[in-house]
């Protein structure tokens, strides 16, 4: 294989030993150095257009791990802002980053990147609940990770919070906002079923005790013709018997607290019009 190829493979940067794996030849390595393939530092090589971030964990022997993999890994991430660099780092490595502990499974054969399973546990141990549910329950729902597998792995003491958000889990949910919806609803003592379908309207997100529906829109405006759509959507669900509330990216995310004040406030002034229909 060619130095360039290989290198293209391996996501624009490695090491020799790596480079050597797919069959490349010191011979072929200095020939591309004179064709022009960077050589950052003695024993690591790259391609042109290679990003300096992308250098520098291969010059320290680190692999992303934790929220900073959930990308590379597509999982579902919280739209919270810049994250510091969450890495594992190799023994006697002294780079940048929040450093996270060893590896239960061989990491991505190619690149510098930590396995789903280890990204998911450094997670749970590391980050808000929020941000690691959302990323276990993208993993569960689409049949790459078990909640068994990840339980197994979390025993102790010290583990007692990241088993703790295992228990949320669930599936059924088609984006992270059901997801955190979902479990901050039931966290607050609620019954609620995601992706009920009513007759004449099709799937809901959420139905709360059997009668208040709940919709929830992504953090940008929908065109017109959507926001139509939702609103004979809505008129329907009126006609049927049911109340609708509907809630945006902001309101899920950064002030989940007053979101279910205010379905409390509504459960509270109402007795269901009937039971859904199954």
């Amino acid at each position: 294989m060619e130095p360039e190829e290989a290198l293209r493979r391996l996501g624009g940067v490695a090491r020799r030993p790596a480079l050597v794996r797919l069959g490349v030849s010191d011979a072929a390595l200095r020939r591309s150095v004179r064709a022009g393939v960077l050589q950052p530092e003695r024993g690591i090589y790259a391609l042109a257009d290679a990003t300096t971030s992308h250098i520098e964990l291969i010059r320290n022997r680190q692999l992303l791990t934790c929220i900073t993999a959930a990308n590379f890994h597509n999982l579902w991430v919280l739209d919270a802002g810049g994250h510091p660099l969450h890495v594992h780092q190799a023994k006697n490595g002294a780079g940048p980053g929040i450093h996270h502990g060893g590896l239960l499974l061989p990491p991505h054969p190619y690149r510098p990147v930590a396995s789903l399973g280890d990204v998911l546990i450094h997670a749970l141990r590391c980050r808000p609940w929020t941000e690691a549910l959302v990323m276990v329950e993208c993993a569960v729902g689409r049949g790459d990770m078990t909640v068994e597998f990840l339980l197994r792995h979390l025993e102790g003491r010290r583990n007692g919070k990241a088993r703790a958000v295992l228990g949320w889990v669930d599936r059924g949910a088609e984006s992270l906002l059901e997801t955190l919806a979902r479990t901050h609803f039931r966290r607050a003592g609620i019954s609620v079923q995601t992706q009920f379908h009513l007759d004449g309207v099709g799937y809901v997100d959420l139905i709360l005790e059997n009668w208040l529906l709940v919709e929830l829109d992504g953090r940008h405006h929908s065109e017109w013709t959507q926001v139509k759509k939702d609103h004979r959507r809505g008129n329907v669900s009126a006609v049927k018997g049911y109340t609708v509330l509907r809630y945006y990216y902001a309101d899920v995310v950064h002030n989940p607290e007053a979101m279910v004040r205010e379905v409390l406030s509504v459960l509270a002034r109402r007795k269901p019009v009937k039971g859904p229909s199954r």
